[in-house]
């Protein structure tokens, strides 16, 4: 990881001349999502958002980095970065993690992401639309680029799909084909209604070849892009297909080429170096092991907690059946056998009552380390 950064800083001291051209404000959104609450955690997305990101810091752009996002943290990044978009060149998002498409809208989800109807979509997932609105109102003339490596295979689209019925059909997979506006490159990990891999390694195949190929110097985006294609299609053995739709009006290069050098390039490789010394001390606090460990403790604590309340639901349910088949007859051998299955019930729901008990004093204990809110 410092082998990486330092090479990072070596190859921007060499372009910050260049930088210092002034080539316009150039801001990005970097989000990885990988500790889900409701569905598992992924193995790639932390070391994708954040390889990605010191790429970009390295070429000069503002980064916003979000890693293991709930929807508040989400949107306070998206808030954040809008602001940054108005008086911007060039905006960028990549987006890491979890995502699915209803009825032909794609959604970027949050790790608190619980979906348990059509209905939580809105509420709970973030809107691709949304985001792209943000990045293009008021900005005639301004490019943005969307990298999307959020095709995976989902637990949470099934979820929705199995509760949504004889609808269940317009939970599609992967990610739905996206349109932009004029002036927006968009691109996802696969083809659309397609699953991406993991990959075995650090990074999904996608976002490995995408920060590899974002250093090669002189390349514009859709050189870049038809490299990451060509790695992606070898490392998967054809089964994965980087795809994207472009609206771009002019040429877009990732490392600016071809400016005459003004400014402080000392100045702008140190501030190049504070905004790579931001991202690392983000990701170390993302990545802390400990930290990780207690995220994982507190989804697999508040499963129990699920399941404890399921059951004593189903416990409340079975006392009203006990009665109902056993309360008919007033017979002194009825009403004892009714006594005594009542009474097993109860022993059983006061047991399930204590550990429910211990189970939220500890949640709350580690909502407090981690500096989570809980839920109203």
């Amino acid at each position: 990881m410092k082998r990486f950064i330092c090479l990072l800083v070596l190859f921007t001291l060499s372009i910050a001349s260049a930088e210092a051209a002034g080539a316009g404000k150039r801001v990005a959104l970097v989000i990885g999502n990988a500790a889900y609450k409701q569905a598992g955690k992924l193995a790639n997305p932390v070391n994708d958002a954040g390889d990605v990101a010191k790429v970009l810091a390295a070429f000069g752009f503002e980064v916003i980095i979000g890693i293991d996002v709930d929807r508040q943290a989400f949107g306070e990044k998206l808030r954040a970065f809008s602001r940054a978009l108005k008086d911007a060149e060039v905006g960028v998002l990549f987006y890491a993690g979890h995502g699915l498409q209803v009825a032909g809208r794609n959604y970027l989800l949050p790790v608190d992401t619980a979906l348990e109807s059509e209905r939580d979509l809105d509420f709970e997932a973030i809107g691709l639309d949304f985001i792209l609105r943000q990045m293009e109102v008021d900005r005639e003339g301004k490019t943005n680029v969307i990298f999307l490596d959020a095709c995976r295979d989902n637990p949470l689209a099934r979820n929705l799909a199995r509760s949504m019925g004889t609808r269940s059909s317009s939970v599609g997979l992967g990610l739905a084909e996206q349109r932009s506006g004029v002036g927006t490159f968009i691109t996802f990990s696969t083809q659309p209604g397609n699953v991406a891999l993991d990959g075995e390694g650090r990074n999904s195949p996608f976002t490995a070849a995408l920060a590899k190929r974002m250093l090669e110097p002189g390349r514009n985006l859709t050189a870049i892009m038809i490299g990451v294609r060509k790695d992606v299609l070898a490392a998967t053995g054809g089964k994965q297909v980087p795809w994207d739709h472009s609206a771009l009006t002019n040429d877009f290069f990732f490392q600016p080429i071809g400016q005459p050098a003004s400014g402080d390039s000392a100045g702008s490789a140190n501030a190049i170096k504070e905004r790579l010394k931001i991202i690392e001390d983000e990701l170390s606090k993302a990545s802390d092991p400990n930290r990780t460990a207690n995220i994982v403790l507190l989804a697999q604590l508040r499963e129990r907690l699920h399941r404890l309340d399921e059951a004593m639901q189903e416990d409340r349910e079975r006392i009203f059946e006990t009665y109902r088949t056993h309360g008919v007859s007033s017979g002194p051998e009825s009403q004892n056998e009714l006594n005594k299955q009542i009474g097993r019930i109860q022993m059983q729901m006061a047991r399930r009552g204590s550990e429910r008990n211990a189970l939220s004093e500890q949640i709350a204990k580690l909502e407090a380390e981690l500096g989570l809110m809980t839920k109203p």
